[in-house]
Formats: C-alpha cells, sequence, structure tokens
C-alpha cells in the first residue's frame, strides 16, 4: 500500500500548515471534537485535490497514497462526529431559556425580557445578586446538601456513564409550563432569574415585586455586559438557559421521571443561568462534551453546575461527557460542587414549599400529545387582552387565547383582538 510522505521543502508547505494551524484553532471555539472536524476536512479536501493533481500542500504524491491519506481524514471525521452527536437545540430554547412571567409552552429556554444589544467585552465573572425586592411569600426550602462536601471533580466519579436514548417523544411540554411558578412566591421563574443574575434593577411596579423592566446583565458565557430593557422585541437577546438542556435530561433519564419532577427540574434554579441570547442558542442542546461557554473563565463554574444537576436528578453522562467534564475540571480541582436545587437528594421529590401542576385543563398529563387546535373565540378573555402574544427563547412568537391551558398565566408582550391578527403578525397558536 502507498503511504503519503511529507516533503517540508515542497513549495506549498508553509501555506499548507498555517492553513491546517488555522482551521483547528477556528475549531477549538467549539471545543477539540470541533477542532478534530476541521483538521480532518481540510486534510481530506487537500488529499482530493491529491488524487486529481498528484500535487498537495505536503509534496508530490501518488493517486493510492492521495486516496488512502483522503479515506483516513473522512474515517475521523465521521468518527468524530459519531462521538459528538446529540439532539438539536431546544426547540424554542424554552430552553435552554425563557421570557416574559408567560409560560409559552414553547421548546427551550424562552428570552428574558429585554437587554438593548449593547454589548460591553468586560469579562464578568457569574452573575451577582441584586438588591433585595420584596416578594408576596417567602421562597421555599431549598437542598443544602451540607453534608456533601465533594469537590464537582469528586463528583464526576459518581456519575452513571451509559449511552444517549432515542430522542423519540421529546416535547417541551413534556415539562410543563414554562417558566411556573413552582416555588409559590408570586414571581415566575423567569423573573425569579432576572432578579438574581442582573443588578441594578428596576421592577415594574403593580407587579408584586417580579417583572423586572431594566437592569446591567453581566452575561457569565461571553463575559459581555448587556443594558438589559424589557420589550417584546428585544427580549431575546437575553435568554434563560438550562444549564442541563431539556432535551438532553429527556434523553438521559427525565422519560421516566413523572410530569411533577420534569416541571420542578424545567424552573430548578440551581440548573438556570441568565445568558447572552446568542450563546444560548449556539449551545442547543449540548452537553459538557459539544459545548461549553466561550468565556474559559467561567467553564469551571459552568461545568461544575451541570455536575450537580445530573448527580442531584440521577441523570447518566456519555463516555464523551464524562471525560469532557473531568478534562475542564481538573484544571480547577478545588471548583467544590455546586449545593442546592428544589428536590430531595436520592428521591427526586419536590423539597417543602415546592409544587408543580402537572395536569392540564382536561385532567390530562402535561405528557399527553395534543394537537395544535387552538379555540377561535376570544370570549372570556382579559379585557384589553383578548389574545396574548409571547416570544420564546428562540425569537419564535406564539399566541395563547382564552380557553388555552396558559392564557391565564401568560404576561403578554403583545395583545391582539383576534387570533387572525396574532397571525398576521407572525404569530402561532399555542399548543395547549
Amino acid at each position: 500500500m502507498p503511504r503519503p510522505r511529507i516533503d517540508p521543502r515542497a513549495p506549498g508547505f508553509p501555506v499548507g500548515v498555517g492553513g491546517l494551524v488555522a482551521v483547528t484553532l477556528l475549531g477549538l471555539v467549539g471545543g477539540w471534537p470541533i477542532a478534530s472536524a476541521f483538521a480532518a476536512l481540510y486534510v481530506a479536501v487537500s488529499a482530493a485535490w491529491g488524487i486529481l493533481t498528484t500535487r498537495t500542500w505536503w509534496g508530490p504524491v501518488t493517486r493510492p497514497g492521495a486516496a488512502l491519506t483522503s479515506g483516513v481524514a473522512v474515517v475521523v471525521l465521521l468518527v468524530v462526529g459519531t462521538l459528538t452527536s446529540g439532539p438539536q437545540a431546544e426547540g424554542t430554547p424554552d430552553p435552554t431559556d425563557a421570557r416574559s412571567t408567560a409560560p409559552a409552552t414553547e421548546p427551550t429556554e424562552t428570552a428574558a425580557a429585554a437587554p438593548s444589544a449593547t454589548a460591553s467585552t468586560s469579562v464578568a465573572p457569574s452573575p451577582s445578586a441584586p438588591p433585595p425586592t420584596p416578594t408576596p411569600t417567602p421562597t421555599p426550602d431549598t437542598v443544602d446538601n451540607a453534608a456533601d462536601t465533594r469537590t464537582a471533580l469528586a463528583a464526576v466519579a459518581t456519575l452513571t456513564v451509559k449511552g444517549r436514548a432515542p430522542s423519540t417523544g421529546y416535547d417541551r411540554d413534556l415539562f410543563g409550563p414554562a417558566w411556573a411558578d413552582v416555588d409559590l412566591n408570586g414571581c415566575d421563574t423567569r423573573n425569579d432569574v432576572l432578579q438574581r443574575d442582573l443588578v441594578d434593577l428596576e421592577i415594574r411596579p403593580g407587579t408584586g415585586g417580579c417583572t423586572v423592566e431594566t437592569g446591567t446583565f453581566h452575561d457569565p458565557y461571553t463575559g459581555a455586559t448587556l443594558d438589559f430593557a424589557r420589550g417584546w422585541d428585544t427580549s431575546i437577546l437575553v435568554q434563560v438557559d438550562h444549564v442541563v438542556a431539556l432535551a438532553d435530561a429527556w434523553q438521559k433519564g427525565a422519560q421516566q421521571w413523572t410530569p411533577t419532577t420534569r416541571q420542578v427540574f424545567a424552573n430548578d434554579p440551581l440548573n438556570l443561568f441568565a445568558s447572552d441570547g446568542a450563546a444560548n442558542q449556539a449551545k442547543g442542546a449540548g452537553d459538557t462534551a459539544t459545548w461549553l461557554p466561550p468565556n474559559k473563565a467561567f467553564r469551571c463554574e459552568y461545568v461544575a453546575r451541570q455536575v450537580a444537576v445530573k448527580t442531584l436528578y440521577r441523570l447518566s453522562v456519555t463516555a464523551a461527557e464524562r471525560d469532557a467534564m473531568e478534562r475542564v475540571l481538573t484544571t480547577c480541582p478545588d471548583e467544590p460542587l455546586p449545593r442546592g436545587g428544589l428536590v430531595q437528594p436520592g428521591t427526586l421529590q419536590p423539597v417543602a414549599g415546592v409544587t408543580a401542576d402537572a395536569t392540564d385543563s382536561t385532567g390530562s398529563s402535561t405528557g399527553s400529545d395534543r394537537a395544535d387546535d387552538a379555540p377561535s373565540s376570544t370570549t372570556g378573555g382579559e379585557p384589553g387582552c383578548p389574545v396574548k402574544g409571547n416570544v420564546a427563547g428562540d425569537g419564535e412568537l406564539i399566541y395563547h387565547v382564552p380557553g388555552g391551558q396558559f392564557y391565564a398565566v401568560t404576561n403578554p408582550e403583545q395583545c391582539f383582538d383576534t387570533p387572525a391578527d396574532a397571525a398576521r403578525a407572525g404569530y402561532r397558536a399555542s399548543k395547549r
């Protein structure tokens, strides 16, 4: 079998090596698997040119030798693609990411209220706590886990390693109404997270100390600083990310949970960070093996949070995911395992003061698969807002009508007189 030979004296060698280094560094933005894929693709294309011309940047080649090189590069590309394949971004990231008090039953983390897009590059540590704001009722107890003094790195070894289950059947609706007030403090989860992660807050009067109008957001994912101003067309710029994405959780254990546990998980502050909208969308439903925050200074804390969530909720990890966790946490071996959470360790039972409504208006489980059949009538709606428009975290526009499961608990971004008006404005009907 002919073997390709490398000739450093070849005229194109410096340029070719420079190109290989450049594409590899570019791929490192997405982690080592992406870097490997970029490098393999570069070599495969170069070798394919050698098959046609018997010339490559590393020197003259025989056509069989170029074919061998190209074949090896393609195999590497396929292996990397297989190892890093995962679920697609969490549908309207609900996700992985929220907006108004409105539980848009849509996929992915819904967008948070609105930062004007002024991003400065000051590197910010993890979100700092804003001044306390009044809430109608006390928050529930959270898990103290005071006896658990393990580091995050030590906890990785206790996670169950197994393959990723199929994503068949996944739907954001299976995790309950988006941003439900499971802790019964009178505020929806999205606004709870904004109040925790933003500073210099201005709260909308008449909302019981809940709705964040403006604030300053130091994004831990990118290190940028955003001036946040609530608005239906700008809220998507700041989203609330599920650190362990809902679609990822579905494939690694959540399929077996009760509807109540899934709803508590989707609203557990331990699993939530406010985040830059673009960064959250780039993450999609990725795990540690496929996505890490661009801000390297935050990666230890981010991965430790993923480990804590997967430990508390008994979610499995893939071998690639475990290796990636260990790789990051080895650089910070003393990073503590975050404590807290809304379920009791080892039981998945909500802690005191937490509740979840796991049924819809017909008494069916939130996991039921119902058609998107929003009523055409708006009888019984709130005065001045018969049809409520809401923007999901990935920017999808959704409207809710009277009689729908989430109409009464939706804080609208825009109001319409009829569903037809909402549809003309680009909104689609809620699935419930």
